[in-house]
């Protein structure tokens, strides 16, 4: 991973009027009320070095056909790390063409929430050409701002449904995004896509096979025939994410 250009900075006064009235909106709760018709619904179990470790439920959903629509992509990842629990709501706010993060009027388009182990709260928003987070956590207040180029997604390293936007991505396409909760910024270029039978419970289902990687980050996803995301595999966190609700 590499860190955003700009540096992160702790909340000041005297900042650009733009992002001051932004952060104003964006310490806020988000007024979103997701609906609209469900483009996929399920439960990943998710384990870490090769141990159980937790769930996470989610839905996307598409508020209508036109252009203006967004995809409302919904979580609740119940982790446990080294004996700590964790609870991460998220709410993602996306362009229905590219995935990438739609920030429209006052609301924030990506939100998270953590309870538990490393608690936070982060809003994200645009101001400009720059997307502009606000993150509040045991250490304070943070203001991180990262580069807001045409495309960007939010790919979280342990939040397996958001790889849902990389589903038509082509072979040697490079793919921007953001984690903000890890203040990163990443370039994944997609492998060779290639068919291959997996096993879900006791089922073993057709699949598209994919990795996506940055030198050593290297994000393995297989999708099924209709863009759903069967199970995400980064190594290099001995991270595994697997669909349950498809089992019969």
């Amino acid at each position: 991973m590499t860190s955003p250009s700009e540096a992160a900075r702790r909340s000041r006064s005297n900042g650009p009027l733009a992002v001051a009235v932004l952060l104003a909106t964006l310490a806020t709760p988000c007024s979103v009320r997701p609906q609209g018709v469900v483009v996929d619904q399920g439960t990943f179990a998710v384990s870490l070095g090769g141990r159980p470790a937790g769930t996470e439920e989610f839905t996307i959903r598409r508020a209508g056909l036109n252009r203006d629509d967004a995809l409302f992509a919904t979580a609740t990842v119940t982790l446990r790390r080294e004996g700590a629990a964790q609870q991460v709501r998220l709410l993602l706010r996306a362009t229905p063409g590219d995935g990438g993060p739609k920030c429209q009027g006052a609301d924030p388009c990506y939100q998270v929430d953590v309870e538990g182990a490393d608690a936070m709260s982060l809003r994200l928003g645009v101001s400009g050409r720059r997307y502009v987070a606000r993150i509040v956590d045991s250490a304070g207040e943070e203001i991180r701002e990262f580069p807001a180029a045409p495309g960007t997604l939010i790919l979280e390293v342990d939040v397996a449904h958001l790889y849902y936007f990389l589903r038509d991505t082509r072979q040697g396409a490079v793919s921007h995004a953001l984690s903000p909760r890890d203040r990163a910024h990443v370039s994944l270029t997609a492998g060779l896509w290639t068919e291959e039978q997996i096993r879900l419970g006791p089922n073993v289902v057709q699949a598209r096979r994919v990795e996506f990687s940055e030198g050593d980050d290297r994000r393995i996803v297989w999708f099924d025939r209709l863009g759903r995301v069967l199970r995400v595999s980064i190594p290099a966190k001995d991270y595994l994410a697997e669909r349950t609700d498809l089992v019969g």
